[in-house]
């Protein structure tokens, strides 16, 4: 197996540069970017300056008399016509756009090899410092979520294949195609409503991963108090999450159940628990394993967005979607780049849980 894991591991490094660089190439082509938005702010149009340069320092003391300086010569910057083109050219080394796209794109290679992701254009932090402090959000509701909806969803569907046509299947199935069909945030909403002081109830909190004060509590207090923030956005990403894992589990199972080796295992006396787990589970089992890694993945990062912004929690998925936004190429770029790295290393763990469900597997002898 570990000439299998050393395999796996090579090849994650020419995906890796096949995401970057198709994003990297994309951005090139995205109107708005940091210098037509400095410049924008520079002649007025954009507001207040957005403080930090990446790399670059502070400009808040050169802008008033750039912008005064006027120049007659063309920019290809939206805006610029009365700039300074040597002030345009200093803004441009700022962010690192003096050199070409290629060079630039070796330099971001060779600093995310060692996991220097760059600095953020606009908030003076490091992209490793913002992806470090906004994680533990993003890995409370994709952990906790996901964890639920497996240990709701493969018995729920276990059941359901036992009982297929029966009362339980139907009225089940009904609840678990009422709980997809309603958007994640639409069920956020309702319990911020009824059980957070919108209405109804004050039960939970409305914000925040943990309360004020939470460093000087006891380690149960904390425990306490991080689940008692946990309990609404969880729930709001459990009760519309399970539904398709629900009905993948039970279909697998049927598939299963009529095959020749259960009735085989029946007829030699064992009992239905003993048939269903010791039998019928590992091929089972096997379909719904592959499907971890996109479930895991969109729940850990795209899937929390709403959530996030709903309860006010500032985690990975909120951070993204502000930085594409903001054009804040740095952010953008890291982000993707730990998200495209988890993605392949859980694919990896996919694998390695399928031989340990089934050691009848063997990827070396398929020349995978």
């Amino acid at each position: 197996m570990w000439p299998y894991i050393f395999k796996r591991l090579l090849l994650m490094i020419p995906t890796l540069l096949g995401i970057l660089l198709v994003s990297f190439v994309i951005i090139q082509f995205v109107p708005g970017g940091p210098v037509e938005r400095m410049v924008a702010q520079l002649q007025g149009h954009g507001g207040n300056s957005m403080g930090r340069i990446g790399g670059g320092g502070d400009i808040a003391g050169a802008s008033s008399s750039a912008a005064a300086t006027a120049s007659q010569g063309s920019s290809q910057y939206r805006g610029a016509q009365g700039l300074d083109p040597a002030f345009l050219e200093e803004l441009k080394k700022m962010y690192g756009f003096d050199k070409p796209a290629y060079v630039r794109f070796f330099i971001m290679l060779k600093n995310y090899a060692t996991f220097n992701l760059g600095e953020s254009y606009y908030r003076d932090k490091s992209v490793v410092g913002l992806i470090v402090e906004k994680m533990p959000v993003s890995i409370s509701l994709g952990l906790w979520s996901t964890l639920i909806i497996y240990l709701i969803s493969i018995p729920l569907g276990i059941k359901k294949a036992v009982k297929d046509g029966q009362p339980f299947d139907v009225w089940s199935s009904a609840a678990v195609f009422i709980g997809y069909a309603i958007p994640s945030f639409m069920f956020a909403i309702l319990l911020i409503v009824v059980f957070a002081g919108g209405r109804y109830f004050s039960w939970f909190p409305l914000r925040g991963l943990v309360s004020d004060g939470w460093e000087d509590m006891s380690l149960f207090q904390m425990a306490l108090d991080y689940a008692w923030h946990m309990v609404l956005p969880v729930t709001a990403m459990v009760i519309g999450g399970f539904a398709s894992l629900t009905m993948l589990t039970k279909n697998s199972f049927l598939d299963e159940i009529g095959k020749q080796y259960v009735l085989t295992a029946r007829a030699k006396g064992l009992a239905e628990k003993q048939v269903l787990y010791g039998h019928v589970f590992r091929n089972a089992m096997l379909i719904v394993i592959a499907g971890f890694p996109a479930v895991f993945v969109h729940i850990f990062f795209t899937g929390s967005l709403l959530i996030e912004y709903i309860f006010s929690l500032d985690g990975l998925g909120l951070l993204s979607y502000e930085s594409v936004m903001s054009r804040d190429y740095p952010v953008v770029l890291g982000t993707l780049y730990i998200y495209a790295l988890i993605s392949l290393v859980m694919h990896l763990v996919r694998d390695l849980v399928y031989v340990w469900v089934d050691p009848r597997i063997d990827f070396e002898m398929r020349g995978v």
